[in-house]
């Protein structure tokens, strides 16, 4: 079964830092995009950044140049470091895997970002 676990999320002082970890774990098959995506109270789940295989990278335009995705395929980890971190990034932040070949997407269960003003 394949689970993936979110680490990292607190909460922080506006201006602050913070680095998101994502391990995937029980999967016999190469891992595809990654990604992390938000939802804040309230609102709908939102792109945060995405990270193919080959270390393409896409962003959100509210994250772009201040988050920074990256993915170490040996580990079967990807990451998320936030940086300038602003109140409106308050949000429960979700890892998603997508099988390199196949179809399917996974999910893991979310990490809470508090950012303070």
């Amino acid at each position: 079964q394949v689970q993936l676990v979110e680490s990292g999320g607190g909460l922080v002082q506006a201006g602050g830092s913070l680095r998101l970890s994502c391990v995937v774990s029980g999967s016999s098959f190469r891992l595809g995009v990654m990604g992390w995506y938000r939802q804040a109270l309230g609102k709908q789940r939102e792109l945060v950044a995405t990270i193919g295989s080959s270390g393409s990278t896409n962003y959100g335009d509210s994250v772009k140049g201040r988050f920074t995705i990256s993915r170490d395929n040996a580990k079967n980890t990807v990451y998320l470091q936030m940086n300038s971190l602003k109140p409106e990034d308050t949000a429960v932040y979700f890892c998603k895997a997508r099988p390199l070949i196949g179809i399917g997407e996974y999910w893991g269960q979310g990490t809470q970002v508090t950012v303070s003003s």
